[in-house]
């Protein structure tokens, strides 16, 4: 566990108009969650931009910076800079605007980093040239494109080459923040932080868990993509293929093509999917947790051994080690009290 230090330190946040509202407030009350649980300020918190004052985000929602670029060097170099995603990120690059601070502060900074697309400032001030670097799963191509001295890795929620920070689309940022705060004072206030904001303390999977799910809604209408919304509602339910078939009032033969057609699959290797994705998640959100026969069972996977091959299929390893990887650090015991 990392010691904490006696002092706090100092987080930057960059915003500009049409950044995105989560890719600041999200990592700002991870920070900010993490100073109330410890009961003291382990974190100082501002808002940079090219002029103190009110911005609009992309939402509509206005910010308030509290620093320009002078008024944070009259500070000194923080602790750690991150740099908001959104889609006025890419005006400012054609712009240009920051990059010249950006580069200057950057040897001083300890840790730089980015949220989404955010990593496209830090490229175009060629601060992540020879580094690994991700966004969000949508303009990861364009990334990798546009500067190909990164090296974009596409389905990593966030990524940490050499104490440059990106991370995937929008929540991703709070797992990102929550790395800095466990590297910074440990797994316990870390997970105790999670547990605060409902969430992960190690997200498991990637960006394809949520791209390939938004597609499959994108791609789909009318009937099919009500019997897909059926399926996710609950798919340890009863789902075979003559069952489904007859929903859509379609032979089994035809909605084997539909789902050929539509999702580049077919309706059983889908449902197997969903069915996979439930039972990684009740590996990982029950203590101590269920045995692999009776997860089996529950999630209609066969038998324990034809889970395991399954999961290992998927998600690349056992159901142990993965419980051992991204299970939560800290026992139930430790989880705090409800308001």
């Amino acid at each position: 566990m990392t010691a904490p230090l006696s002092h706090a330190r100092r987080v930057v946040l960059l915003a500009y108009p049409d950044c995105q509202v989560l890719d600041i407030t999200g990592p700002w009350q991870v920070f900010a969650s993490a100073n109330a649980l410890a009961g003291r300020p382990l974190y100082e918190l501002s808002l940079v931009a090219r002029s103190p004052g009110t911005l609009v985000t992309n939402s509509g929602l206005v910010m308030m910076a509290d620093l320009d670029w002078q008024g944070l060097a009259s500070l000194g170099a923080p602790d750690t800079l991150l740099v908001a995603g959104g889609s006025g990120v890419f005006a400012e690059c054609r712009a240009g605007h920051h990059l010249d601070e950006l580069r200057g502060m950057a040897p001083q900074v300890r840790r730089l980093g980015a949220i989404c697309t955010g990593a496209f400032l830090l490229a175009r001030a060629r601060l992540l040239d020879d580094h690994r670097a991700t966004t969000h799963w949508r303009h990861a191509e364009m990334l990798a494109q546009a500067h190909p001295q990164v090296h974009v890795e596409p389905d990593a929620l966030y990524v940490n080459d050499r104490d440059r920070y990106t991370s995937a689309g929008v929540t991703a940022g709070i797992d990102l923040a929550l790395s800095l705060v466990e590297a910074d004072q440990g797994a316990a206030l870390a997970g105790r932080v999670a547990r605060e904001l409902v969430m992960f303390l190690h997200r498991p999977g990637g960006q394809a868990q949520f791209s390939e799910a938004l597609l499959s809604q994108q791609r789909t209408t009318g009937p099919l993509r009500e019997l897909l919304d059926q399926l996710h509602a609950d798919p340890a339910a009863d789902h075979d293929l003559e069952s489904m078939a007859a929903r859509m009032s379609v032979t089994p033969r035809h909605l084997s093509r539909l789902f050929r057609r539509h999702l580049d699959t077919t309706p059983g290797a889908y449902l197997t999917r969903l069915r996979l994705e439930g039972a990684r998640m009740q590996l990982l959100d029950t203590h101590p947790g269920p045995s692999l026969e009776r997860l089996a069972a529950r999630w209609r996977l066969g038998h324990a051994e034809q889970l395991r091959r399954l999961f290992h299929r998927r998600y690349g390893v056992s159901p142990s080690v993965y419980r051992q990887r991204f299970g939560s650090a800290i026992t139930p015991t430790e989880e705090a009290p409800c308001p």
